[in-house]
């Protein structure tokens, strides 16, 4: 083989190789289809399921999920999550006070107040990277969904008691 059918071989070599990597990149889904397929979000897709919401977060949207992880869940008191269990109109209430209407990426937030699904008020702040919503912490910021975006955070929010 001479120099420039190697040099030809090795390049298409390492473009089918390219390709089969985009090949097994999963492609975007929906804001509950992509939680549902992100293990450390297994709790709040069943939420998401009971409380009736599942079909929401897969329409049009746009929409801005902050996400708790399932260790986020494990510490909520186990007086609450059974509350929430048999009250589904509370379950809502907590579930879209973790909802944005629109799409917010880590580089759109601006510190201050911004207004939930759920109709009261969280604290956003951006420092740099680093963002945080009431006191959860983004762990994990701008996961796409065709329908919005996904940031995972590290606590359950709970709306204020009206």
């Amino acid at each position: 083989m001479t120099m420039t059918k190697r040099a030809f071989a090795l390049i298409a070599a390492s473009a089918a190789l390219a390709l089969a990597g985009c090949a097994s990149t999963p492609t975007p889904a929906t804001i509950t289809d992509t939680a549902a397929r992100t293990p450390q979000l297994s709790t709040l897709t069943k939420l998401i399921n009971d409380a009736g919401l599942a079909d929401t977060l897969r329409g049009a949207g746009p929409f801005t999920v902050f996400a708790p992880t399932d260790e986020a869940f494990k510490a909520v008191p186990a007086a609450t999550m059974a509350q929430l269990a048999q009250d589904k109109q509370l379950l809502l209430s907590v579930l879209n006070y973790h909802v944005l209407p629109g799409k917010v990426t880590a580089a759109d937030i601006k510190t201050g107040n911004v207004k939930t699904v759920q109709g009261a008020n969280v604290a956003v702040s951006k420092a740099g990277t680093f963002v945080t919503v009431e006191d959860a912490v983004v762990t994990q910021a701008d996961v796409a969904a065709t329908n919005g975006v996904v940031h995972v955070i590290d606590k359950v929010l709970m709306p204020p008691r009206r």
